[in-house]
């Protein structure tokens, strides 16, 4: 099995691609240990020290470290991927859902159609970008003009967040919808 890996705009997250599709839909984000239970992969790769963060995406794996650096860290990380495969385990337990959607979301009824178009413009331009970065982004909310996101995965505490927020997404939203004055991250 060859794992490859890229590196990613968030300097604390590695992206690993093994070459299989990891999560056949949804994605699936531990931010601790304790969040990693319903995934026996994510469960082994906080064995590894260091590890702050797993994001599992369609076919990669995002890792977000504590502390150390990549060069000490990497082997073991490939090798908790490798053995995770080889073993036939599941990526995630059967009880288990993907997390599609983080929650609840919120808008006015009268907004559905905005709300509509913000979520076909999320799913075709901004995720796949973001997913080539190692994260994703997800709809929570829309209120006042306001649109609320959910940053996962590298994306999540990215230095480079803020202007993708602001720059990109917010100004690809005004383009398309007038109404959209803001964007915001939850």
């Amino acid at each position: 099995m060859f794992i490859q890996t890229e590196a990613t705009p968030n300097p604390a997250t590695l992206k690993f691609l093994p070459g299989r599709v990891v999560m056949p839909q949804g994605t699936f984000d531990a931010r601790d240990a304790r969040g990693a239970a319903g995934s026996p992969l994510a469960v082994r790769l906080f064995t590894v020290p260091e590890v702050a963060g797993v994001f599992l995406g369609y076919d990669f794996i995002t890792v977000t470290k504590s502390d150390g650096e990549w060069q000490h860290l990497k082997p073991a990380i490939l090798g908790a991927i490798m053995e995770h495969f080889m073993s036939g385990a599941p990526v995630l337990t059967i009880d288990q859902s993907p997390d599609t959607e983080d929650g609840e979301e919120f808008f006015d009824e009268e907004d559905a159609p905005t709300v509509a178009t913000i979520k076909e413009l999320l799913d075709t331009r901004v995720r796949p970008a973001v997913a080539g970065d190692g994260g994703d982004i997800t709809f929570r909310g829309y209120k006042d003009g306001v649109v609320y996101l959910a940053m996962k995965g590298s994306c999540s505490g990215c230095p480079s967040s803020t202007a993708t927020l602001k720059h990109g997404i917010q100004n690809l939203l005004r383009h398309f919808l007038p109404d959209v004055r803001e964007v915001q991250s939850v």
